[in-house]
């Protein structure tokens, strides 16, 4: 754009019209007085609304309709482990099996039709994860171009080989990569980006990034169903900014699965900060972890759009950590006992299911809703061969011994792996917190309880109770907390 203003400061004053611009919704018509908005109007904004349409796009790309896998000797393996009549069946969706190599296939693939149905030339996304390539594979099916920028180095100059096996792969699709270091300048040049080239903002977090999965929790009830004759009793979703709860949890309720457990999986990388230039290279996944779980359900607008169709909060039954030892042990045993090798991060929820399936009875079946594709840099190994490089002790032993950015431990035995529950009461009172204070509530309103209690998924008791707590902590009046 001719004459515009390119300084940081400027470009971030533009943010709300850019955005606006680039996505081609009208975000202000969902909003409400105060703090709520109005979410189900938002998500039937998305460019298709029915599961069954949604379902039709995506086959046009072949998106979709993956095998869905009993792990009968990781199975056998957990029970071993179990008390008598425990042991759910443990069963994975392949989403390997999607053109770009992962679920994220089904994000992009309405993104990007979205695009071209609204006559961008274009679309822009800002990731270091999968998703960069399920975007450049869809764009190029569609004959639209795509630019992907991903914070793939530290200060000097070190890749994580994950991010840069993914740059890579948007490279052979054809995409344009800009590859950034760690830092504020990522959202930074996606709105310049987006502002020159009037491109669309392929974002994660749009209301069709988010019906884009719902046909994969849809397609896990269904297939249980068809497999087993049952729904399954809990689904296990790697969980990170919050669309695949979303996405998973709202395609199984449209399927009837409404009694089915939604258990988020994390990897716990407490202790690391996600802007820090140290810290970049010092975690061995750069999805599926606790940098980005934990900020995005107490604070889910954190994005690049005004309003953020994910949010977790509204679907989680249960949220554990895993260790990232745990999950690289959990991707041996996949490849070992059932003869599948996939990448570590999409073992994530693996990992957790493994323990967790000790806790059900051996006539349940749990899910393990994702699977991705492997590669050189995203291969466990060449994981931890980088995290010994920068300093990281790893080892044999109890994963209780493991601490983000000094040490791995790879459990010795599958009894030594253990999902630890997050409190998610706590994580619910930081959502109300964290609202509270980016909005500047006054005094709430009937309304403002109501969208609180459904956002955190309780009861407007439970709010009442967690602002009164908020403002006898802060010394705050009754018209201001």
């Amino acid at each position: 754009m001719t004459g515009s203003d390119w300084s940081y400061e400027a470009v971030m004053k533009r943010r709300k019209s850019i955005l606006g611009a680039a996505v081609g919704i009208d975000y202000g018509r969902f909003e409400r007085q105060s703090l709520g908005f109005d979410y189900e109007a938002l998500m039937s904004s998305s460019p298709v609304r029915d599961i069954a349409g949604v379902a039709a796009i995506q086959s046009e790309t072949g998106v979709g309709g993956t095998p869905m896998i009993e792990l009968r000797n990781l199975t056998c393996l957990a029970r071993s482990y179990a008390p008598s009549g425990k042991g759910a069946r443990i069963v994975v969706k392949d989403e390997a099996r999607n053109p770009s190599g992962s679920f994220k296939d089904r994000r992009a693939s309405l993104s990007v039709y979205d695009a071209r149905q609204k006559g961008y030339r274009g679309v822009v996304a800002a990731t270091s994860g999968n998703y960069g390539a399920a975007v450049a594979s869809q764009a190029a099916m569609r004959g639209l171009d795509c630019i992907i920028l991903q914070e793939a180095f530290d200060s000097h100059g070190v890749g994580q080989p994950e991010i840069l096996e993914k740059g890579r792969a948007c490279e052979a699709y054809g995409a344009e990569v800009w590859q950034l270091t760690v830092g504020p300048e990522l959202f930074y040049c996606q709105l310049r980006l987006l502002e020159e080239t009037s491109f669309y903002n392929a974002s994660l977090y749009t209301p069709g990034g988010v019906a884009g999965i719902e046909t994969l929790g849809y397609e896990v009830a269904q297939d249980c169903l068809k497999a087993f004759g049952n729904l399954p009793s809990a689904v296990v979703v790697t969980h990170a900014g919050g669309g695949n709860v979303t996405g998973t949890a709202r395609g199984l309720r449209k399927a009837g699965a409404t009694d089915t457990q939604v258990i988020g999986a994390t990897v716990d990388i407490r202790g690391l900060h996600m802007a820090s230039d140290r810290d970049f290279n010092r975690k061995s996944f750069t999805t599926g972890h606790s940098g980005y779980s934990i900020p995005f359900t107490v604070n889910p607008d954190r994005t690049d759009v005004p309003r953020n169709a994910a949010r977790a909060l509204r679907y989680l039954d249960r949220l554990v950590f895993v260790t990232q030892g745990e999950v690289f042990y959990a991707t041996e045993l996949l490849a070992t006992l059932d003869g599948i090798e996939r990448g570590p991060a999409g073992n994530t929820s693996l990992a957790a299911a493994i323990s967790l399936a000790r806790e059900f009875n051996d006539n349940d079946i749990i899910v393990v809703q994702e699977t991705e594709y492997t590669g050189a840099g995203k291969h466990h190994h060449a994981q931890l061969s980088f995290a010994r490089q920068q300093g990281i002790k790893v080892f044999r032993g109890n994963p209780s011994g493991n601490v983000p950015g000094e040490c791995i431990a790879i459990p010795e035995s599958i009894e030594q792996m253990r999902a630890i529950d997050v409190d998610l009461e706590e994580v619910r009172r930081s959502y109300i917190a964290r609202t509270l204070h980016i909005h500047c509530a006054n005094r709430l309103t009937e309304a403002d309880y109501e969208f609180l209690a459904v956002e955190t998924r309780t009861g407007q008791e439970f709010v009442r109770n967690a602002v009164e707590s908020l403002r006898r902590s802060t010394g705050a009046s009754d018209d201001h907390v």
